[in-house]
């Protein structure tokens, strides 16, 4: 490109590597640079439209300083040549030492990114940087493509496409981290990269840059884009709710009480003259509930000390430290004339509530409610769910933010929201996306009343599916259970806390007979952890602890109750195995896969198909067919199948793997090849009373990723005795043309049935969400030829919708109609 500076690769030609540290930007001669020239000198040329009268004026200053070095590009190696150690060595004594050096690492070691901003897609918006535990923005001088590169790495994507400057995303708040960043794009953190360092900066937020990722996750990143409330950790670091009696702290939840704030080693009050209905219900929201009680005031009883007072909020903040308020003076003689500790009184959500009566009233909203959350770990997070007609559909992430997030959690009965997650963190939906582009005011009682967008095709998919985590009362749940023996904190033999005869209560082991992960999920989520990789029966390799006494057994959980008290058990001990090696163990994880069958492939590629003996030996052998075929005339005669394919997603946060090691797995001589899992699938055919007429199942005999969703790689193939599992994002397809991919329905009279596929049916590999792992369809034979239709997975279709699919017409007498 013509004009000066020259572009970067020149000057460092040229033996000017220090123009490049001092941040000047290319000036093109010509008001447009030409339709060849590089795309980074055109945003070259278009940010430099946008600068402050300051920065063109530096860079004019500098071109004429160097133009008389710049005349010619042989000049320009000449010079280089003769003066370029000479000029190097006299620059480099009195260059100030900030314009050229590599930005200095975080001094406390905690240093993070993200994206944020509007309207944006979950990979991209405006970088934000936490350093020293506050959030700030970089710059955009002098920032190219390469810097995009090692940002999106550091967030988790494998490179970047574009990069924004001028705030294309909306101006950030608070400090301006980083300023004139230049990396090569090798650079493994933006650490490393040569800047101004840390929080020196001329810029105002008006040039925050902002990147733009290329739409595929680094394998094994964990982390996804957040949005969450920035709190200033010096003004309200903590905020509690004490009760106002020594019995109110007994009961749980504490949803009445004086509002208290951290401050030094103790807790301070806020006074309650100006004390407003919607300052409770910000208080409120931040303790777990939904809502205050109508007409609560403030106390004028009490005393100080006061450390807060004229706090005025608009009721749909969802913390303290974003309402406006003042700080009492040190000195003040008077902190709260005429005032008292300011007083709230909320209302706990169904869940939490200790009315029966109440309970079981709210309870019943719920069921009628039209957004539910799927996939999380935790009660009050996971994947946001809405119900349109009679189908639910999941909400995409543009423009998805705390406010909106916060009505989805006070319509379930949590408090407001403490993240907003995008980019599918709690898995991906399957289905219809439903709402895009919510923009909530705070106001609304149900998400559908907020301003949204309908969906196309074109705007969204799963991989931007919008998530939540609300604030939830602390119900102290986790000090009834405890975990032992294991070699970290997120495993051991598990020890519960029972009472005994005389009004005492002692911990005790639980009866490993019959353990799952199911009730595994469930400790693993009432001690506070996240998701549950193994529920173990045996747990003779941890040591043991003084506690030896089996104190339940018969234990049967859904997998998602908040506690083990909430689970079926037996009313007296009774363990078939007694001692502590053959009590209950768990191991947790922070992510797990989820898997699910894709409905429509299902009913669209079934038929019957009439099999001669002689070519089913081998399914005959791994028990594919029904009792009545070892009573048959080998090799003549035939057996009838119910043939379809099967397309198994894999759309949670973790590889889908089999429980067993390569070591352990069955070699199957007839079909030649290893079984990774006995039992991988149950197909059943049941009628109107669920009572089961057929039946079959298939072993994992090859467990890979068939196809892959864009951007994400195959990691599993059996070919060579390969590992075998399903990527996130990937999904194995078992076609209806191979062996056992069937039912054998020979003795099966015609009429009206349902087929029922279910995946993973032992619940022998750990997922984050079990309800979705079966696949319905009603299914009319007609003794020749087979139809099925409304093939669906658990949890697709609303409560009522689920009712009239039991009772189609024609299905009373089992008869065709």
């Amino acid at each position: 490109m013509k004009g000066l500076p020259a572009p970067v690769d020149q000057v460092k030609r040229c033996g000017g590597p220090t123009l490049v540290a001092l941040g000047y930007t290319t000036i093109p001669e010509q008001p447009l640079p030409p339709s060849s020239s590089p795309l980074a000198e055109r945003n070259s040329w278009m940010k430099l439209q946008s600068h402050s009268p300051k920065r063109l004026t530096s860079a004019t200053s500098s071109l004429r300083r160097f133009q008389g070095h710049r005349a010619h590009g042989s000049l320009c190696m000449e010079m280089s040549r003769l003066w370029g150690p000479i000029v190097a060595l006299l620059l480099g004594c009195w260059l100030p030492s900030f314009l050229c050096q590599t930005t200095p690492p975080a001094q406390d070691g905690k240093i993070k990114f993200r994206l944020a901003g509007y309207p944006r897609k979950h990979n991209e918006g405006r970088v934000e940087v936490l350093y020293q535990g506050e959030w700030g923005t970089i710059c955009d001088d002098d920032f190219t493509l390469a810097n995009a590169m090692v940002l999106c790495r550091q967030l988790g994507f494998v490179s970047a496409t574009a990069w924004s400057h001028s705030a294309k995303y909306g101006a950030g708040t608070g400090k301006i981290w980083l300023d004139n960043v230049i990396c090569s794009g090798t650079e493994s953190s933006i650490e490393k990269c040569h800047s101004r360092g840390w929080g020196n900066s001329d810029c105002t937020h008006d040039e925050d840059a902002g990147i733009v990722c290329k739409d595929e996750r680094l394998p094994g990143f964990v982390d996804s884009n957040i949005i969450e409330m920035q709190v200033d950790e010096n003004r309200l670091k903590e905020v509690r709710l004490r009760p106002l009696s020594s019995g109110a702290a007994a009961k749980l939840p504490i949803n009445e009480g004086v509002v208290e704030v951290k401050y030094k080693e103790g807790w301070a009050q806020i006074c309650s003259v100006g004390w407003k209905v919607k300052n409770s219900r910000v208080v409120c929201g931040m303790m777990g509930f939904p809502s205050e009680k109508a007409g609560a005031r403030a106390s004028h009883s009490g005393s100080g000390p006061y450390r807060i007072h004229s706090v005025s909020c608009t009721g749909h903040e969802v913390h303290l430290s974003a309402c406006n308020m003042e700080f009492v003076k040190p000195n003040s003689s008077y902190p709260c004339a005429g005032g008292g500790p300011s007083v709230v009184s909320c209302v706990p959500g169904p869940q939490f509530t200790q009315s029966r009566s109440q309970k079981r009233k709210l309870r019943l909203g719920l069921l009628a409610a039209k957004v539910r959350l799927r996939g999380g770990a935790r009660a009050g997070e996971g994947r946001v769910e809405v119900l349109k007609g009679t189908q639910w559909g999941t909400v995409c992430d543009d423009r998805w933010n705390l406010l909106s997030a916060s009505v989805v959690c006070r319509e379930l009965g949590f408090g407001s929201a403490k993240e907003a997650l995008t980019g599918a963190r709690m898995g991906q939906g399957m289905g219809p996306i439903y709402m895009n582009e919510v923009q909530c005011s705070g106001n609304e009682r149900m998400l559908w009343d907020c301003p949204h967008k309908t969906i196309t095709s074109e705007d969204c998919n799963h991989v931007e599916d919008a998530s939540v985590k609300c604030n939830v009362p602390y119900m102290a749940f986790e000090k009834t259970i405890r975990l032992s023996g294991g070699r970290t904190r997120v495993e051991g033999r598990v020890e519960v806390l029972a009472a005994t005869g005389n009004a005492t209560k002692t911990w005790g082991l639980i009866c490993g007979d019959g353990w799952t992960v199911r009730e595994a999920m469930v400790v693993c989520r009432q001690l506070g952890l996240t998701y549950a990789s193994s529920g173990l029966r045996e747990t003779w390799y941890w040591d043991s602890s003084n506690v030896t006494e089996m104190v339940l057994s018969g234990v049967k959980c859904t997998g998602n109750e908040m506690t083990l008290a909430d689970c079926r058990h037996d009313r007296s001990v009774s363990c078939r195995r007694a001692g502590a090696q053959f009590s209950a163990g768990v191991i947790c994880t922070d992510t797990a896969s989820d898997l699910i069958l894709n409905a429509l492939l299902v009913e669209q590629s079934a038929y019957i198909e009439d099999r001669p003996l002689h070519l089913l030996y081998c399914a005959a052998e791994e028990n594919c067919l029904s009792k009545s075929a070892a009573r048959a005339n080998w090799p003549y005669g035939h057996r009838r199948l119910l043939r379809f394919s099967s397309q198994i997603h894999n759309i949670g946060r973790a590889d889908f793997r089999p429980k067993l090691g390569r070591h352990s797995w069955v070699w199957h001589e007839c079909h030649r090849h290893y079984h990774s899992m006995e039992v991988f699938t149950n197909y059943d055919l049941l009628d109107l009373n669920g009572t089961k007429v057929a039946d079959g199942h298939k072993a994992s005999f090859c467990l890979e990723d068939t196809e892959c969703q864009e951007g994400v790689s195959k990691r599993y193939e059996c070919a060579n005795f390969g590992e075998q599992g399903i990527t996130v994002g990937c999904w194995d397809v078992y076609r209806h043309d191979i062996d056992c991919q069937w039912i054998d329905i020979t003795d099966v009279k015609p009429g009206n049935y349902i087929l029922q596929v279910i995946i993973n049916p032992n619940f022998d590999v750990a997922e984050s969400d079990f309800t979705n792992n079966g696949v319905r369809c009603n299914c009319k034979y007609d003794g020749n030829r087979v139809w099925l239709h409304k093939c669906h997975f658990g949890g697709s279709f609303s409560d009522e919708e689920e009712k009239k699919f039991e009772h189609y017409p024609g299905q009373h007498n089992n008869q065709i109609s």
